[in-house]
């Protein structure tokens, strides 16, 4: 069965280019304006297609937000898991903020995505919450680890890995903020290197671990 007709299809682009522009405009939809906002018209448009052809690709709006929230879980468990076996916590924490930290730079409306998500009142990620507590408590057991071992000061590690959390994602979700406070014009790139530099040492001094 061939594509319906419109503006993409008459250039004759790939399969896969299609999808890229329904997914980009899905992304920009719903960080904009969570599931209920958004109208597969809306979608349709800002990927250059028309409604009909929008859902020749696709079976609904859901079945997108579905895909791209779980892309944000999914790189949530696999780039940002811990190295277990470390016999040193201070350069898996580095390494897991400046990561953290990277994610909300590159993909802020991904993120955005999840906040909005969670403000709605998180109806789709209920099936998430028991694999994202198991995830997070094998982060926890690590961190324990290196307390019992004095490598670091005793403290609650599922608070310091939300702390975490709040920390690097408030540069995806607060960017305005961001380049309000610094001065910044509205499209100015944001300087990461000097925010990662004093974020590590900020979480790795309260942890009392020595650089």
């Amino acid at each position: 069965m061939p594509a319906p007709e419109g503006p993409l299809s008459r250039a004759r682009p790939g399969r896969e280019r299609i999808l890229a522009a329904i997914r980009s405009a899905a992304i920009a939809e719903f960080s904009l304006h969570g599931l209920k906002g958004s109208s597969t018209q809306a979608i349709a448009a800002r990927a250059g297609l028309t409604k009909p052809q929008l859902h020749y690709y696709i079976a609904g709006k859901e079945e997108l937000y579905e895909e791209l929230l779980m892309q944000v879980l999914h790189d949530w468990k696999v780039v940002f898991a811990f190295e277990e076996h470390a016999s040193a916590p201070g350069p898996v924490l580095a390494d897991y903020i400046r990561k953290k930290l990277d994610h909300a730079f590159d993909n802020p409306e991904i993120s955005r995505i999840f906040t909005r998500e969670v403000l709605d009142g998180g109806r789709n990620l209920a099936r998430y919450w028991p694999n994202a507590r198991a995830w997070t408590q094998k982060k926890v057991d690590i961190i324990n680890g290196w307390i019992a071992r004095g490598l670091m000061r005793p403290l609650d590690a599922r608070l310091l890995l939300m702390h975490i959390w709040a920390m690097t994602q408030s540069y995806a979700d607060y960017a305005l903020q961001t380049r309000v406070m610094l001065g910044l014009p509205p499209d100015a790139p944001i300087e990461r290197e000097p925010i990662a530099r004093e974020l590590v040492a900020f979480v790795l001094n309260g942890c009392g671990i020595d650089r």
